[in-house]
């Protein structure tokens, strides 16, 4: 007699035994409760990522309280809105919603930003677009150092902190592209070190020898990279490279703009190494150098987003690099690099303009006259 899955036999109960299930039976019961559970961590994650809206055109920079600081930008003497992220006259109606703007900014422990880029995201042509800036570009300003490069020190100190110096540099850009970007990325470059490593370094072609020794009372740079092309490099050799100006041989001393160029070849190599299925284990990690080193306006979803969208981007051949149309040097001893107004505007209505009307020379407060 049967009871209840049980046969009693000889005065005992006897479990009833049980079919034994196959490999690929036990296999489709694991992988249906990994296919359930990545379903909801897609889910989740999808929830997690967002990407970021475009800013209103009467976004102000900084807020009133980090407006017109002492000793830069007067909007009277320039003749500019220097307050609204967008240009005078330009409405909501003028916003194109579908392309997002960016200012990415690499900095140093001397709070000296040598890395300055804009860059836009179209998502109706997914294409992205990184201007370099060079980060000697002479600026309109009434402080001794005129270098946008000084900018985010400058706010920092007169805006005091972080937040004033991201406002600074914020209101020295829009002299130069007539805008500022809707997001901000201020990367210090410890952060770019321990990235490029995590990947196992970056691969770029160096030109020549690289040796140079900063002999300044306080500072420790010192670069020797070996000439060659196809060379494995680590983060704190990257570094160096995307850095490198002059050397110790006064022959080997590039423009601003070759090393506008260095910095997108290691941006690149790294985005190469980044975006290897090798790496994607890594990305937890990535996310909390990220997390450490990033001042950013954007949130951590929203970065995620971005990084997705730039790695489709770098998937289909669709980011494109530029650098700032100029008039020339100054040469010693200042070495002010300076644009050239007409090539600056076509270049930034072609690219990262993200209106439907055309930045004009009247939003500009450009200095392109060599002395």
């Amino acid at each position: 007699m049967k009871l209840f899955g049980h046969s009693k036999r000889a005065g005992r109960v006897e479990k009833k035994s049980r079919p034994k299930l196959k490999r690929w039976q036990i296999a489709a019961i694991a992988g249906g409760g990994v296919l359930v559970l990545g379903v909801a961590a897609f889910f989740v994650v999808r929830g997690f990522i967002q990407p970021p809206p475009p800013m209103g055109v009467d976004e102000v920079i900084g807020g009133d309280d980090m407006a017109h600081r002492p000793g830069e930008y007067n909007p009277d003497d320039a003749g500019i809105n220097m307050d609204k992220y967008a240009p005078d006259g330009v409405t909501q109606d003028d916003r194109n919603e579908q392309k997002l703007t960016f200012l990415v900014v690499g900095i140093d422990d001397g709070n000296n930003t040598d890395t300055i880029m804009v860059m836009s995201y179209d998502s109706a042509t997914r294409e992205v677009n990184v201007i370099g800036i060079p980060r000697d570009t002479r600026v309109n300003v009434k402080r001794a150092n005129k270098k946008i490069n000084a900018a985010y020190a400058s706010g920092r100190l007169n805006g005091g902190g972080t937040e004033g110096g991201i406002s600074q540099l914020q209101r020295e850009i829009k002299t130069i592209i007539g805008f500022v970007p809707d997001y901000y990325a201020l990367i210090n470059m410890t952060a770019a070190v321990e990235l490029i490593d995590l990947v196992g370094g970056v691969v770029v072609d160096v030109p020549f020898k690289m040796e140079y020794d900063d002999t300044t009372p306080g500072q420790t740079l010192h670069i020797n990279i070996k000439k060659g092309d196809g060379q494995l490099l680590s983060g704190e050799d990257a570094y160096k490279f995307a850095r490198y100006r002059r050397g110790n041989d006064q022959r080997y001393t590039i423009s601003d703009y070759k090393r506008i160029e260095h910095q997108q070849m290691v941006i690149k190599a790294f985005a190469k190494e980044a975006m290897k299925p090798a790496n994607w284990y890594k990305i937890p990690q990535m996310i909390g150098v990220v997390s450490d080193n990033v001042h950013t306006n954007l949130s951590l979803g929203q970065l995620a987003w971005v990084g997705e969208e730039l790695k489709k981007a770098n998937d289909t051949d669709s980011m494109h690099f530029h650098t700032m149309p100029d008039k020339g040097s100054s040469g010693s001893p200042n070495w002010f690099e300076f644009l050239d107004r007409d090539g600056v505007i076509k270049l930034v209505n072609e690219t990262v303009n993200p209106y439907g009307v055309e930045i004009t020379a009247a939003d500009v407060d450009i200095v392109d006259n060599i002395p």
